[in-house]
């Protein structure tokens, strides 16, 4: 690069107006203070920051994320759809004492029109029999008869302040450092095949007409993945597995009124998810982990259409 006369006084070379002595370590440039950015030695320029940005790999999580997972993104986008969901569930009541208390609109415990629409149901309570004295089921609401959306909506549902307080508060705590560990469409994965795996476990192994909802699938997915991703790291789990402990005994200890099949399926799919992301190796991991969670799917799919082709014919 031709230098200036000893006698000129070297101005920015993005801003003519400005002198400067400082020059940038890699292309010798004049930058004043506004276009320095600061390097290992000395300042450079921005222009020479960016070409360097291109030329340098992306920073990867162990398991393959993006470190953008740390900003506890998707956690937060979660914990608001289902804050928004339950608001609308509320409001779906139609009651205008419904933020006063008494249980209604769903606000301590009750059903909603929301709930009716987009609960966990497999088929209705109604039964009829055929000529020659089999029980049928009749056609209507319900996963098995083609609303197989209540198999997502359900996810989002609650039955009251109480139950949508303790699975945000368990979203918070565990989302964060597994969105921070996994990135943010790894941890979207896990969440989402947690919950869509507690559906499937609450059709299979539910009664049929029993209406379900919440996000506890997808959460006790999450205590899995957690225990599955600290073993991998080689951390401890022994301030998670008595937390994971102590809410499954909750679980069947009240059976009645808690969905076991639906806490020990997202239980179960949050692990082989976590598996399939955590030991997944280096060589090809994205592929792998995709192809992991695609088998996954499908075995779920299986799952659901052996049990749905296994129930009464409709009739009515």
């Amino acid at each position: 690069m031709t230098q200036p006369p000893a006698n000129v006084v070297p101005v920015c070379y993005r801003h003519p107006n400005r002198e400067t002595y400082v020059r940038c370590t890699r292309c010798d440039r004049p930058i004043c203070p506004d276009c320095m950015n600061e390097a290992s030695v000395g300042f450079q320029c921005p222009d020479c920051v960016r070409e360097g940005s291109r030329s340098q790999r992306p920073v990867r999580t162990a398991f393959g994320g993006g470190t953008s997972g740390a900003q506890g993104t998707v956690t937060i986008a979660l914990i608001v759809i289902n804050v928004l969901v339950f608001v609308a569930s509320v409001i779906s009541s139609g009651r205008a004492d419904a933020l006063a208390g008494g249980g209604l609109g769903g606000l301590f415990g009750g059903s909603t029109p929301l709930h009716e629409w987009g609960g966990l149901l497999a088929y209705p309570q109604g039964r009829l029999t055929d000529g020659s004295g089999t029980v049928v089921r009749l056609a209507g609401d319900g996963v098995a008869n083609g609303q197989y959306y209540r198999l997502f909506t359900s996810m989002f549902l609650h039955y009251g302040i109480l139950h949508l307080a303790m699975n945000m508060w368990a979203l918070w705590v565990l989302g964060r450092p597994l969105e921070a560990i996994l990135g943010r469409v790894r941890f979207l994965t896990l969440y989402l095949l947690s919950g869509l795996a507690g559906s499937i476990s609450v059709y299979l192994f539910s009664a049929p007409n029993a209406l379900t909802a919440g996000a506890s699938g997808a959460i006790f997915g999450l205590f899995a993945a957690l225990i599955v991703v600290l073993r991998k790291m080689g951390r401890s789990i022994a301030g998670i597995l008595p937390v994971l402990v102590l809410n499954l005994v909750i679980t069947f200890s009240f059976a009645g009124a808690i969905s076991w099949q639906g806490h020990l399926g997202g239980l179960v799919g949050g692990a082989l998810v976590a598996a399939g992301l955590a030991y997944a190796p280096a060589k090809n991991r994205t592929l792998i982990q995709v192809l992991a969670s695609v088998a996954i799917v499908v075995l779920l799919g299986v799952l659901f259409a052996v049990h749905t082709a296994s129930l009464p014919p409709v009739y009515g």
